[in-house]
C-alpha cells in the first residue's frame, strides 16, 4: 500500500533528526552556477571525478583474481582477460578509464588557466587541484607495472633511473619505489601497495578537500564578466542533469573504447632479456621523456640529464605557484602572461609527445 501523508512526514522526520538533511537541501536549493560561453568547461571537473569513481569499481572486480607476485601477476591478468566473464572489458574500461581521466584532468586544468579560476580566493583550490592532477599520473606510473608484463617492466625501470638522477636525494627515492637495487618482486608488491592503498587513501582525502573549497568558493566566472550581469542557472536539478548528461557521454566513449580497441597484454616481463625497441612511457610522460632524450649527455660540466631534471622541477615550482606571480600588488591579473605560458605549455606538451610517439 502506498504511505500515507503522514507516514512520510514521520519518515523525513526520522531521518532529519539523524542525518540533518534540511541543511542539504537548503544548501542545494540556493547554489547557482553562472552561464556564459564558457559555462561548458565547467562540466570537466565532474568528468574527472566520475572517471575515478569507474577506476574503483573496476579496481575492485580486478583485485579478486590479481595476484601481486612475479610469479603470477602476469597469469592471474592472462587469466582474467581470457577466463573471467567479460574480465577483458572490465580490465580494458580499467586501463582507458585511466587514460581518460588524467586527459580530462588536463583540461580541466588548462580551463582552469584561461578562464582565470585560480585567482584570489580560490589559491588553495588551485593547489590542491594540481595535487590530485599529480596522484592520477602517480596512479598511471604505479599501475603500468602491475600486469607484469615486458613493455611495464622496463618503462618501469626507464622511470626509476630518472627518479635516481635526482641529486643527492635521487639514489634513495629510487630504492624506497624499487625496494631494493633492482625493479623486481618488491617492486611490484610495493607499486601494488601504492595503486591500491595509499594513494586512493590519499587521494580521497584531498578530493573531499578540494570539494568542498569549490563549494565554498563556488563556480568561478571569467574576470572579463565580473562587472556584468550574468544569468545564472540552479546547480540542483539543472546543472547536475547537465552534468550527468556529460557523465552519460562520457561512459559511451569510454565503453566504445573498451570494447573496440581491447587492451592488450603483451608478453611476459623477462628481467635477463633486452628491452624491445621503442621503449617508451605512457603519453602523459612522453613529453618530459622525449626532452630528455634530446639533451646531450653533458652540457659544460653538467650532466645533461640533471640539467633537465632540474629544468622540470624548477617548471614544476613556478606552475604550482602560478596564482601567486598571476596577481599584481594592486590585485589585478596578468592575464596576457598567464594565458601565453598555458599556451606555450600545451605547444609544448602537444608536439614532444607527438615526437616522442613518432620517434
Amino acid at each position: 500500500m502506498p504511505e500515507t501523508e503522514k507516514e512520510k512526514q514521520v519518515k523525513e522526520g526520522w531521518l532529519e533528526e539523524r542525518l540533518g538533511l534540511a541543511s542539504i537541501k537548503e544548501f542545494a536549493a540556493h547554489k547557482t552556477v553562472p552561464v556564459h560561453s564558457a559555462t561548458i568547461w565547467y562540466y570537466f571537473g565532474g568528468i574527472t571525478l566520475f572517471l575515478f569513481v569507474i577506476q574503483v569499481l573496476t579496481g575492485i572486480l580486478l583485485l579478486l583474481y590479481y595476484r601481486p607476485t612475479t610469479t603470477e601477476a602476469y597469469e592471474s591478468v592472462q587469466f582474467i582477460v581470457t577466463r573471467v566473464p567479460f574480465g577483458w572489458l572490465v580490465r580494458s574500461i580499467h586501463s582507458w578509464s585511466a587514460n581518460l581521466m588524467i586527459l580530462m584532468a588536463f583540461i580541466h586544468m588548462f580551463s582552469v588557466v584561461f578562464l582565470h579560476a585560480y585567482r584570489r580566493p580560490r589559491e588553495m583550490t588551485w593547489l590542491s587541484g594540481l595535487a590530485l592532477l599529480g596522484l592520477a599520473l602517480g596512479f598511471g606510473f604505479s599501475g603500468y607495472l602491475l600486469p607484469w608484463n615486458s613493455v611495464s617492466y622496463f618503462a618501469t625501470k626507464v622511470g626509476t633511473d630518472m627518479a635516481a638522477s635526482v641529486p643527492v636525494v635521487g639514489a634513495h627515492i629510487a630504492r624506497f619505489l624499487r625496494g631494493g637495487e633492482e625493479v623486481g618482486g618488491a617492486t611490484l608488491t610495493r607499486f601494488f601497495g601504492f595503486h591500491v592503498a595509499v594513494l586512493p587513501g590519499i587521494t580521497t582525502v584531498l578530493l573531499v578537500v578540494h570539494i568542498a573549497l569549490v563549494q565554498k568558493f563556488g563556480m568561478s566566472s571569467p574576470p572579463w564578466l565580473k562587472d556584468k550581469d550574468m544569468a545564472r542557472m540552479k546547480f540542483f536539478p539543472n546543472f547536475f542533469l547537465r552534468e550527468l548528461m556529460a557523465w552519460y557521454a562520457a561512459l559511451g566513449v569510454l565503453g566504445s573504447l573498451a570494447a573496440i580497441f581491447s587492451w592488450e597484454l603483451g608478453e611476459k616481463a623477462d628481467p635477463f632479456a633486452s628491452a624491445p625497441a621503442g621503449i617508451r612511457p605512457e603519453w602523459y610522460f612522453l613529453a618530459p621523456f622525449y626532452t630528455l632524450k634530446l639533451i646531450p649527455s653533458h652540457v659544460f660540466m653538467f650532466e645533461g640529464e640533471l640539467l633537465g631534471l632540474l629544468g622540470f622541477g624548477l617548471l614544476a615550482v613556478w606552475w604550482v605557484a602560478l596564482p601567486f606571480w598571476a596577481a599584481r600588488r594592486d590585485g589585478t591579473l596578468r592575464t596576457r602572461w598567464v594565458t601565453g605560458a598555458g599556451v606555450a605549455l600545451i605547444a609544448y606538451l602537444a608536439t614532444f609527445s607527438a615526437l616522442g610517439y613518432w620517434r
